[in-house]
């Protein structure tokens, strides 16, 4: 998994192992959804709720989003998070729950 593109392109991002806990994004998918939103995207707060490794958050960052709120239950998936937005200098833009979705 990787982000598509910004100023974090290309950087490889940790992945939660197995499939019990999260189901990652298709990169597909993800270019979809980022080719439908990519200008509305600049200066917007993200909510990445169920994070799992964050790949959606972070790639919004990387297009100049300004924050991001990440949510997700799983201790393992929070951590996960946290290890990416060090790997790709966002921690400063982030804020991280371990939370349910109510």
């Amino acid at each position: 998994m990787r982000i598509i593109t910004g100023s974090a392109r290309g950087k490889r991002l940790v992945t939660v192992e197995g499939t019990d806990l999260v189901r990652p994004t298709p990169e597909k998918v993800k270019e979809a959804i980022f080719s439908s939103i990519q200008f509305d995207i600049e200066g917007r707060r993200i909510l990445d709720l169920f994070a799992g490794c964050g790949q959606l958050g972070i790639e919004a960052l990387s297009r100049g989003a300004e924050s991001a709120v990440f949510v997700d239950s799983s201790e393992v998936s929070i951590n996960t998070v946290k290890k990416n937005l060090t790997g790709t200098d966002f921690e400063v833009k982030a804020r991280l729950f371990r939370s349910d979705y109510q």
